[in-house]
């Protein structure tokens, strides 16, 4: 159910992937089964934050977090720290240093587990954040770091997001 309603949300139906993802958290946490439920939670904060609710967003972003960390579940720990550094990065309360933060840990931390694609995504975020505050050298840096690792990786879908990335800033 969590699975549907983040793919509904990433492909803009994010009305019914957010009820899918509300019952699958509800149902997670009613049945007692820790499996999944702090990922489940993590796919909330993001669908919420598609819908603008960033403030409903990043609650859930750090519930997950504590979730994950009370759970020492170190893998999708890294998915939560990039959720709330993609979070703080955009949101309407912008906070660069709190996104800068989770996205530094997070890198470190997918590192030491070998989720190179996730240190990926984090070298992206950190380049748009980092085009965002107007530091044009570090935003091109992680953009080439993202746009390499991507492409050593053969990650079209996302080489090609971060090669629009890099475009759209020279």
């Amino acid at each position: 159910m969590w699975s549907l309603g983040a793919a509904y949300a990433l492909t803009r139906r994010v009305n019914d992937g957010l009820s899918l993802l509300h019952q699958a958290v509800d149902a997670l946490e009613a049945s007692g089964l820790g499996a999944f439920q702090s990922l489940a939670v993590i796919r909330l904060a993001e669908a919420c934050g598609l819908d603008g609710r960033y403030k409903e967003a990043s609650a859930y972003g750090r519930r997950a977090l504590s979730l994950t960390r009370e759970r020492h579940e170190r893998g999708f720990e890294t998915y939560a720290l990039r959720a709330l550094g993609d979070l703080e990065s955009c949101s309407s309360h912008f906070q660069p240093e709190a996104a800068e933060s989770f996205y530094h840990e997070a890198t470190a931390l997918a590192r030491e587990l070998g989720m190179r694609p996730l240190v990926g995504h984090c070298h992206l975020g950190l380049g748009k954040l980092y085009r965002r505050t107007g530091q044009r050298e570090l935003a091109q840096e992680h953009f080439a770091i993202a746009t390499t690792m991507y492409r050593e990786m053969d990650m079209r879908f996302y080489l090609e997001q971060a090669e629009a990335e890099m475009r759209g800033f020279v």
